[in-house]
């Protein structure tokens, strides 16, 4: 079964959300209409089983053009990609990268999935090549176990906070939202800056949001001060599959302070325990506060890669 490097308009797009949805991998990011919110355009490697037209393996290559060429990038709210399988016989990363000569990228970068976690180690006698693995993490809590057992993991000044809450005259309370804009609001006046996110930037997440709400796969929380109605933090999760992910968050310094992105994920991780096989992915980790922030959840950190290099245009190669 051959694998080929498709351009976006070469892709059957019924068949790679069929392959995306019944990969072994748990991918969000990978859906056809995900990428279309967020990067448009895909050249992809793909195994095509000859007789049926199906896709047996994907691995998506968001690219965008500029003056030395094709670029693959991670785009914007797209935590993972890498490669997707559905199929025992599927090829590993290794055999798609040499099948998909993926060099002919001047520039390439891409973040794999946690389940290519096991064949990233493979990349290692490459590092002479010119290609490079860095290690990335997100943090992972099944909710499989009743809340009452989840909730003993939290750290103990969790749940002192959270019995704090509880006992207050008017305690703060998570509720569902009808509306995610007060949400980007409060996080472009508050993370916005410091994230260097642009107006293209929140357009593509706007897009995606309502992607998802069309596919009923979103919800989005808000915690508010009940005397004034201030909003002390929000956030948007997403559910597919075997996965619920803390997908996108923001909260005001006072709201911090109240401890409201506590209450918010705490209502989440309550509603949702004793859920066969359902794991909250908390997407991050990377920055050691935000580490120790899910941690206290009780979550375990789950590593994955991303892999890079960078080709001189044919032009620069004679300098040294």
């Amino acid at each position: 079964m051959p694998t080929r490097l498709l351009r976006y308009p070469e892709i059957d797009l019924a068949a790679w959300d069929a392959c995306v949805n019944s990969a072994r991998q748990v991918v969000p990011y990978a859906c056809a209409w995900w990428l279309q919110a967020t990067a448009g355009r895909w050249d992809a490697l793909v195994e095509v089983e000859e007789a049926t037209g199906r896709y047996l393996a994907v691995w998506p290559l968001p690219v965008k053009w500029r003056p030395w060429g094709q670029e693959v990038y991670q785009p914007p709210f797209t935590q993972q990609l890498g490669l997707l399988t559905c199929h025992e016989h599927s090829p590993t990363l290794r055999q798609m990268l040499t099948a998909g000569k993926l060099p002919r990228y001047p520039r390439f970068y891409t973040q794999l999935n946690d389940g290519n976690e096991g064949e990233s180690a493979a990349f290692t006698p490459a590092l002479n090549q010119g290609l490079v693995v860095n290690q990335r993490q997100t943090y992972h809590l099944p909710l499989t176990k009743p809340y009452e057992q989840l909730l003993a993991a939290y750290a103990p000044d969790y749940r002192r906070r959270l019995r704090l809450n509880q006992a207050a005259p008017t305690p703060l309370v998570a509720r569902k939202a009808g509306t995610a804009e007060p949400l980007l609001q409060l996080f472009q006046e508050t993370k916005g800056p410091e994230a260097g996110l642009k107006a293209r930037h929140y357009a593509k997440l706007r897009r995606l949001i309502k992607a998802l709400q069309e596919r009923q796969m979103l919800e989005t929380l808000e915690v508010r001060q009940l005397e004034t109605g201030e909003l002390l933090a929000g956030a948007l999760f997403v559910r597919y599959r075997t996965r619920l992910i803390y997908f996108f968050a923001a909260a005001s310094l006072e709201g911090k302070k109240a401890g409201a992105p506590l209450v918010l994920l705490d209502d989440v991780i309550q509603r949702h325990a004793g859920t066969p096989g359902l794991v909250l992915d908390f997407e991050g980790g990377t920055i050691p506060s935000i580490a120790r922030f899910f941690a206290n959840f009780g979550a375990e950190p789950v590593p994955y890669a991303a892999l890079s290099f960078t080709q001189r245009p044919w032009y620069l190669k004679w300098m040294r």
